[in-house]
């Protein structure tokens, strides 16, 4: 007998607002001590999977809108499990039907045990040896559901009539009575209705066949068709499902029912008066005087001061304040129906999409961080500094090309969205130390100099031309300087055309690394800004040569991931080199092949987009959602660091994807895009400047902030303005005017 426990994740916990929404449901809230209620039912149930068994056994089911919320709680217990998720809820009895296909699917014979995520059981042992008793009886062919012994009458729980003591047929399932009849049922010995089934995957399925066959039907055809990745999400065939509640559906109608009694300490926590009866319910600082028998919930860093309360909950959330008689706590749900009617706004809790970020994350750029580094981080000869310390003072730093290119290149596309600050004097002053400082009698770009402006490195690296060429594209569509842009970016598309290497590998990057897809992914990046200016066919040689080079020789063909280095003959690299997988990058390919895949209206170019995208979201730590610097070769996280620049990346990719999407992809999509605004908001300070560096304990390393990382960030806000003008954000953010 194999042992399946799958935690029905469902629920919107309304008669716990404000605490409890929707979008925050109350099993994902501590309420009853440090760990919310999903990860005590987690922790209840995960010795019953013996150490070594296959950690999938462990199936949450959930709506999709609450993945990141389960991945994030999981990561915190370092435990695994199998993600069910519906595209739409449908309520218990299609969610359990689709639990029992997939378990039917792994295994026939696997006996489930479905339980609530949000209710409160202090004795795990007792529960678990329930659960152990009832299994063996629902491998003979029963359905078991759990009937708690009533400590009092309450109208706030269904009833189980049994047909006899001990375990036993169910003689009739009741619904939540008013107080004189809960009083009754007490007295004749009827059992409180937990909500908790064991069951074989075989008999429900059967017993779904004869009492709901459409629902089962439609369960079935919502798997996808490979079941056992770590995630399922369920097609659209599952809308098809009647709404019904597995006690409609099944339990009221089946002569298979059977009723275990058990009289450990339970409650669902449906209510704040039943949270106060755990003894652990309160959260924050409250100092009271002459209070009793008060429930108090407030945010951290918030005191809340009573004086002469009795019986009352005061439950205090940023947006939203709900003082209540806890003998009336069953009243709140219709208290919420009014909320919804008169402040719909407050009936949930704040989306991450919501309150116009997109707006603010614009204004931050205009109003804080382009005045900075248009002054403070602009040097005396017209170029640009290396970096800026928190309090906006220039570091003492070698002048490498790629800073002085990439400025240049951020203050361009200011100008074309509209800032109103002095973009032109800057790309002017950068251009000019540029062509002075920088580029050599051959044409090429020199790597770097001293702070006095010698030459401190001669040599021309890939990485710096890339550069280099997007920047005068992008002051070529500006109109600064254009026509001696123009002719030196011919020059330098002369020396690449001579140097063109073999289809199926890439230009060879100067130093330790010749053979790497990063600089000639940089490459694309400006070839590609290059051929939309339609001033030489021939930049279309260079972008198709790039993108053949990364679908056939830097994306690895059985993952679909990509590279970073690679040996002599554009293999990846032997040792850590050749395993290491950067998520960053893979939201820069991403977007960089979606953009010429439309170019050229090819198929596999876009396909393998949205597979890097999906690689890249890999690499995104559910427990503090941030993009990490690296991954291992199977797509594990290789470290915890987090640098700011794959938070711009992946917010550019989510905005891409969100484009070329639509319907529930394109919100899940939306959503990632609000994710990681949220996480590169982290990196931003007020005054301009950002961190650069987020250690795996939290913590941002104290150094001055590299100018480098503003054409990432500019790279986000124009995706932010692409996806403004084309009605993809609510918030609009169009310019920076």
């Amino acid at each position: 007998m194999t042992f399946y426990p799958v935690i029905m994740c469902g629920g919107a916990g309304s008669r716990l607002w404000p605490a409890s929404r929707p979008r925050r449901p109350k099993q994902f809230l501590a309420l009853a001590g440090s760990r919310s209620l999903f990860q005590e039912t987690v922790l209840r149930v995960a010795p019953m999977i013996a150490q070594g068994q296959d950690a999938r056994r462990l199936i949450v089911v959930a709506g999709t809108g609450y993945a990141d919320a389960i991945a994030a709680q999981l990561a915190e217990l370092e435990t695994s499990a199998t993600l069910l998720l519906e595209p739409e809820p449908r309520d218990s009895g299609p969610a359990m039907a689709a639990a029992a296909a997939l378990v039917a699917r792994r295994d026939p014979d696997g006996i489930m045990a479905i339980i609530a995520s949000d209710h409160h059981i202090p004795d795990d042992q007792a529960f678990r040896d329930a659960l152990d008793a009832a299994a063996r009886e629902a491998a003979l062919g029963r359905i078991v559901t759990l009937g708690i012994a009533p400590t009092e009458p309450s109208s706030a729980y269904g009833y189980i009539c049994p047909s006899g003591p001990g375990l036993a047929p169910v003689e009739r399932f009741v619904e939540k009575p008013d107080a004189g009849t809960a009083a009754r049922y007490v007295s004749e010995g009827y059992l409180w209705n937990s909500g908790n089934f064991i069951v074989s995957a075989r008999t429900l399925l059967a017993e779904l066949e004869i009492h709901a066959p459409e629902m089962v039907s439609a369960a079935r055809a919502s798997l996808p068709p490979e079941p056992d990745h770590e995630t399922v999400r369920l097609t659209e065939a599952f809308r098809a499902a009647p709404r019904l509640s597995i006690d409609y559906a099944v339990m009221e109608k089946s002569d298979r029912t059977s009723v275990l009694p058990v009289s450990f300490a339970w409650s669902d926590l449906g209510a704040w008066d039943s949270v106060l009866a755990t003894g652990s319910g309160a959260a924050g600082l409250h100092i009271g005087i002459d209070s009793e028998t008060c429930l108090v919930r407030a945010p951290e860093g918030m005191v809340v001061a009573t004086i002469g309360l009795q019986n009352l909950a005061v439950i205090v959330e940023p947006d939203a304040v709900l003082v209540a008689d806890l003998s009336r706590s069953q009243e709140i749900k219709s208290l919420v129906e009014r909320i919804k009617a008169e402040a719909p706004h407050h009936a949930d809790a704040p989306d991450l999409r919501e309150g116009r970020p997109y707006v603010r994350f614009a204004d931050w750029m205009r109003t804080a961080a382009l005045p900075l580094w248009s002054t403070l981080g602009v040097d005396d000869r017209g170029g640009f500094v290396e970096a800026l310390d928190l309090d906006g003072r220039a570091a003492q730093m070698k002048r490498r090309a790629r800073v002085q290119t990439r400025q240049i290149f951020v203050f361009c596309r200011a100008g074309q969205l509209g800032w109103t600050g002095p973009w032109r004097a800057r790309v002017e002053g950068g251009l000019n130390r540029l062509f002075e400082a920088y580029v050599r009698p051959d044409g090429a770009i020199r790597n770097m100099l001293e702070l006095d402006g010698s030459v401190l490195d001669d040599s021309a690296p890939l990485y710096e031309q890339a550069f280099g060429l997007l920047c005068l594209a992008a002051a070529h569509e500006a109109d600064v300087m254009a026509e001696r842009c123009q002719a030196q970016a011919a020059v330098m598309l002369e020396a690449l055309l001579a140097s063109q290497p073999p289809a199926g590998r890439g230009w060879i990057e100067v130093g330790s690394h010749p053979w790497q897809s990063n600089a000639n992914m940089h490459l694309f990046e400006a070839a590609q800004a290059w051929e939309a200016r339609s001033v030489d066919p021939r930049w279309s040689l260079i972008t198709d040569h790039i993108a053949n080079l990364a679908l056939t020789t830097l994306i690895d063909p059985k993952t679909g991931a990509l590279h970073e280095f690679f040996d002599a003959d554009w293999k990846p690299a032997a040792g850590e080199d050749g395993r290491l997988i950067e998520p960053g990058h893979q939201f820069e390919w991403s977007w960089l092949l979606s953009q010429h895949g439309r170019t050229r209206n090819d198929a596999r170019a876009i396909a393998a987009a949205r597979v890097l995208y999906d690689h890249g979201m890999r690499g995104v730590d559910p427990r503090r959602l941030v993009a990490v610097d690296a991954l291992n070769a199977d797509l594990t996280m290789a470290t915890g660091r987090a640098r700011l620049w794959p938070q711009s990346e992946w917010l550019r990719a989510a905005l891409n994807m969100a484009a070329m999407s639509e319907g529930e992809t394109r919100e899940l999509r939306l959503d990632d895009a609000a994710k990681a605004l949220r996480a590169l908001r982290r990196y931003l300070s007020p005054n301009g400047t950002w961190r650069d560096k987020l250690d795996e304990q939290g913590r941002f390393l104290p150094e001055p902030a590299p100018a480098s990382s503003l054409y990432h960030i500019m790279g986000a806000l124009d995706e932010v303005a692409a996806a403004s003008r084309n009605g993809l954000l609510n918030d609009a953010c169009g310019d920076l005017s």
